[in-house]
């Protein structure tokens, strides 16, 4: 089965979602494979690296209920096993790190770099916009930085990622993480393991009985 993922790595609950599709994942014998697809959150530039916590002020209303979701996604993420710092994050628009990703499954290393790109932006507090600093996450994942940095200082890739962005909208996908099984059943919203096992099943029994 083919699991096509709409996210963007600066959405908390992409993250989330993305383990718990993992756990889902672990109890599951039949082939799968999973595709990452481009989304962003906010595809407007990004001047200078803004406090996380100072953006999500902007736009929840005021800081304190800010710091109220970030407490509550930090915990959810907890559970799952992941460490969320939203005291050093900072916002980026990820146009760049998308086309990076796609380098990257050129070269078998999409999985490994989407995770460190969750990982540096939440956990580390780096700007996942910074060229300096997404060659250093893509020498973590096994790139070659001096590959990664000329492409990075190219343009190569930008028109197939806004043609990607371009399509995500016209298939509807307006919130993430969007999780697409066998190219036609939509599970939208990080949801629970045991739900995504689910969907994953039903799948399968309605595909038997096409």
């Amino acid at each position: 089965m083919e699991i096509e993922i709409y996210a963007d790595v600066v959405c908390p609950w992409c993250w989330i979602g993305k383990r718990r599709l993992e756990q889902a994942l672990e109890s599951y014998d039949k082939p799968v494979t999973v595709r990452y697809q481009r989304f962003q959150l906010d595809p407007r530039p990004v001047s200078h690296p803004q406090p996380l916590l100072d953006a999500l002020a902007d736009k929840f209303g005021g800081p304190d209920r800010a710091r109220a979701i970030a407490t509550q996604v930090t915990e959810v993420a907890a559970s799952v096993g992941l460490t969320m710092n939203f005291d050093r994050a900072v916002s980026a628009n990820t146009f760049d790190a998308h086309r990076l990703i796609r380098f990257a499954a050129r070269h078998g290393r999409a999985p490994e770099l989407v995770e460190a790109l969750y990982q540096a932006h939440f956990s580390e507090g780096v700007d996942v916009a910074d060229h300096a600093a997404l060659a250093t996450i893509a020498v973590g994942v096994g790139l070659d930085r001096d590959q990664t940095s000329a492409f990075l200082a190219s343009t190569a890739d930008a028109a197939e990622v806004r043609a990607e962005l371009a399509a995500a909208r016209e298939l509807g996908v307006s919130s993430v993480p969007t999780f697409v099984l066998a190219g036609k059943y939509a599970v939208t919203g990080a949801q629970e393991s045991a739900t995504l096992r689910a969907a994953l099943d039903e799948v399968i029994r309605r595909e038997a009985g096409d």
